[in-house]
């Protein structure tokens, strides 16, 4: 990729250099004069300028013959040798991709000391298990992991790779695309192949979850794609007996380097499940009025063996810590039951929880958004309505 100035159009308006965000131009005797070591290649110079005087070179990628990807790999995320539960669900609908496609199911697991986690991906219906491991390894770092996935994508070529939509996949599967010059759907709710084209179609929601779209990977590979927790079911354990074929792939070192390093781990301790996994959600938000009321949610959560979720509002209010964030920008859910108490439903709320089986909105405000996607919703105060539903629980429950 290049960027120039054509001279004989540039008057030196400075137009450029007001639309830069890396301050990279100045314009010196009427002449813009770009400094390449700042520049980002963002084109708002381009699009800014009315002389058409700046113009960005983009080195076209050589064609590549996509027969020579085969397979259908997922990311083995694990912790500590623990595999993340949304990867048992991409077993589920990677085995129907790869089976419609007549190709292996994979999985590839990078970390340290991996036995535990191969031998529990073992008694799926998986192909291959291939394990990537290191000490440098140990502990996650999307730098290094990405740069290694995709030294290992570069080399065994699959068709298609999912990773589950979770703070890891989310945070490293965009800089995997990226390094390999493919495209990534996030937060998929549907995967299928095409009975003609034989594309991934990755189906996702978009505008808040007003509307399905499908997205198509047709020119470049893999076929990238994270998938929500919870979306697809559980796969069986093989019934025959069968077990996967471990491969351990040869660690590079030089893939290791990173700009950060690690230099203490602290678990985040929950008071209730952790949200993502949950199968009963109890949110607030702001209409439960302060902090301390947070205790009324939680024990109408611990009435229900569910978790506490809160709102965005509540969250950056400093009510309770970013950890019980539902939404666009904290974690995506899909309980069987989802109780929204004194959230009124912002789209960004509602995008994160509106897959749940049942919600149960209570708030104040009849004309709150939350109504909308509630399949029973309870006009009242918050602070009224949910100690009589916890006392209501335990009584029926014998307490």
């Amino acid at each position: 990729m290049a960027i120039r100035v054509i001279e004989e159009k540039c008057n030196g308006c400075g137009l450029c250099v007001k639309s830069c965000p890396q301050m990279a131009i100045e314009v010196d005797n009427k002449l813009a004069i770009i400094d390449l070591d700042l520049c980002n290649y963002c084109n708002s110079c381009v699009s800014t300028c009315r002389f058409r005087a700046i113009v960005m070179e983009v080195d076209k990628q050589a064609e590549e013959d996509l027969n020579q990807y085969k397979g259908v790999w997922i990311f083995g995320e694990q912790f500590k040798g623990q595999i993340a539960p949304v990867v048992v669900e991409l077993v589920s609908v990677g085995r129907q991709l790869a089976d419609a496609r007549g190709s292996e199911l994979a999985v590839i697991a990078i970390g340290s000391n991996l036995e535990k986690a191969a031998a529990e991906l073992a008694e799926y219906p998986i192909d291959k298990i291939y394990l990537y491991e290191a000490p440098e390894l140990e502990s996650y770092d999307g730098e290094r992991y990405g740069r290694v996935l995709s030294d290992v994508i570069r080399e065994k070529k699959p068709e298609v790779l999912l990773a589950g939509a979770t703070t890891t996949g989310r945070s490293f599967m965009s800089r995997v695309a990226v390094q390999l010059y493919t495209g990534l759907t996030a937060d998929c709710t549907g995967l299928a192949i095409g009975e003609e084209d034989s594309l991934l179609y990755q189906t996702r929601p978009a505008y808040g979850g007003n509307v399905m779209a499908t997205i198509l990977c047709p020119y470049t590979r893999p076929q990238m794609a994270t998938v929500r927790h919870k979306v697809f079911p559980v796969s069986p354990k093989s019934s025959n007996g069968h077990k996967a074929e471990i491969v351990k792939l040869n660690a590079k070192p030089q893939l290791f380097g990173s700009r950060s390093q690690i230099l203490e781990f602290i678990e985040q301790m929950e008071s209730t499940v952790n949200i993502v996994d949950a199968d009963v959600i109890v949110s607030g938000g702001r209409g439960i009025q302060d902090p301390a009321n947070f205790a009324i949610i939680e024990e109408l959560a611990k009435a229900l063996g569910g978790a506490v979720g809160a709102s965005r509002a509540a969250v950056d209010a400093g009510w309770i810590p970013y950890p019980h964030q539902v939404g666009q920008t904290g974690k995506t859910v899909c309980p069987k039951l989802y109780i929204a108490c004194g959230i009124s439903g912002a789209v960004q709320h509602l995008a994160g929880m509106s897959s749940a089986d049942t919600i149960i909105a209570i708030n104040k405000d009849p004309d709150a958004p939350i109504f909308q996607v509630a399949n029973f919703g309870i006009v009242g105060d918050c602070l009224e309505v949910v100690p009589l539903l916890t006392k209501k629980i335990a009584a029926m429950r014998g307490h």
